[in-house]
């Protein structure tokens, strides 16, 4: 399952564990054409990660904190801090690389 998070829920949710953020955008073809790889992946690995969508342009406060500047943008966070990013259209094996995904 997919989680969509917010200013006021973002700190909460990704607090425990590892956690992949996806910062999107409606408009962004790039970032429609990540939804099926983000699905699998969160079929795949939701015991393992939590996969979780930010909107851009309804969360402004959280794109300046993590100074978005393309998207989508990747953000792999443990325990609450950011260990790695990526920008751009990645493909399933690239993303389950940067959250170093055990047993794959």
């Amino acid at each position: 399952m997919i989680i969509n998070l917010n200013e006021e829920t973002f700190d909460e949710k990704t607090s425990e564990g590892i956690t992949l953020v996806d910062f999107y955008a409606d408009w962004c073809g790039p970032c429609k054409q990540m939804s099926p790889t983000l699905n699998e992946m969160a079929e795949q690995y939701g015991s393992q990660i939590t996969i979780a969508k930010v909107n851009v342009d309804k969360n402004p406060t959280l794109s300046r904190r993590f100074g978005v500047r393309g998207i989508p943008m990747f953000v792999v966070l443990k325990d609450g801090q950011e260990v790695k990013r990526t920008t751009g259209r990645k493909s399933k094996q690239e993303l389950v690389r940067l959250c170093e995904i055990k047993g794959v």
